[in-house]
């Protein structure tokens, strides 16, 4: 996933955030509708998640040292994990209390043409940069569905924003229908339902957040074309006759480990077999140029240990593991 398409996406979205968010602050103190202050709180917490992600980005670019010799690339991870806390905390759970708050002790509201003015302002910029964050988004989805994109991304700012400017649209779309129902009822008790919807939602989309950045935290390994055009590399026919087994980890959106035990002939000479080995590895990076870290283990095959299948307690993460021979 490009950077610098993700990097675009949320400088417009904080653009649009920071002037949205001081328009509906606005509007809050002419009205007091209580949607307005949520959604108020909802943008500053947006533009406080889009700092973050620019934050992580820039953290993540550090040389890698003794004490993390594979860099630092997930700290792009670990600051979108933070985004969806905050999502959750300050956006979600404010709006649930101030919406019971107002649903609790209604009250009119005045100057009606501010929040509903606002609203429409907030829509067409929220709308601009939803728009910048889709088409950053269709140079890399390829036939990808929008929901298997933001499952599959390796890179978590796009999928970052992508949710948060959608989940902001559809708060809009509430907060507009809140506030009409109490001017038009003259019930300030459906502004407060308005806002608790847009707590709800909130706190749904920081849920889908927080489960697809863990998973990134954990560990995930390449995507299944990346992972065939490493195979189809790495085999040479020659030398190098197949692969025993293999695992791949990101270590950061655009950074790769590749750890490999390969099959060599029984009567190849040392020499020959790190040849071959240096050839893979060339062959990897030119076929998946983000597999930065190459591990491979030369092994001989052997069709009795293959036929066992793999060990699971020799899994990092199973049980004590126990010795194997191939």
């Amino acid at each position: 996933m490009s950077a610098s398409g993700g990097t675009r996406a949320i400088v417009a979205a904080l653009g649009a955030n920071l002037a949205i968010a001081a328009s509906k602050f606005v509007a809050f103190a002419f009205s007091g509708s209580s949607s307005m202050l949520a959604e108020g709180v909802h943008s500053l917490a947006d533009s406080g998640n889009q700092f973050l992600l620019l934050v992580g980005g820039k953290k993540a670019q550090r040389e890698a040292t003794p004490q993390h010799p594979f860099g630092y690339g997930r700290e792009r991870y670990i600051y979108a994990f933070l985004v969806s806390i905050v999502l959750f905390s300050v956006g979600g759970m404010f709006a649930i209390y101030e919406g019971y708050e107002k649903i609790r002790h209604p009250h009119e509201l005045e100057h009606w043409y501010w929040p509903v003015g606002v609203l429409v302002f907030a829509i067409l910029a929220e709308g601009f940069s939803f728009r910048t964050a889709i088409r950053e988004s269709n140079e890399l989805r390829g036939k990808l569905s929008w929901s298997q994109f933001i499952r599959r991304a390796k890179a978590p700012e796009l999928p970052v924003v992508l949710l948060e400017d959608f989940g902001a649209l559809i708060g809009l779309v509430l907060a507009l229908g809140g506030v009409g129902l109490a001017l038009l009822t003259g019930d300030g008790v459906w502004d407060g339902i308005g806002t608790v919807c847009i707590g709800v939602l909130l706190v749904l989309i920081a849920l889908v957040l927080a489960a697809e950045t863990k998973s990134l935290l954990l560990g995930e390994s390449a995507g299944l074309e990346e992972v065939r055009k490493i195979e189809a590399a790495v085999v040479d026919g020659h030398t190098v006759t197949g692969i025993i087994h293999m695992r791949t980890l990101h270590l950061g959106p655009e950074e790769l480990l590749v750890a490999a035990k390969i099959a060599v002939q029984h009567d190849d000479t040392a020499g020959e077999v790190a040849a071959a080995i240096n050839a893979a590895e060339a062959r990897i990076r030119e076929a998946v140029p983000i597999a930065r870290v190459i591990y491979l283990e030369p092994d001989i095959y052997s069709e009795t240990e293959a036929a066992r299948g793999a060990d699971p307690e020799a899994t990092p993460g199973g049980p004590t593991p126990r010795a194997a021979g191939h």
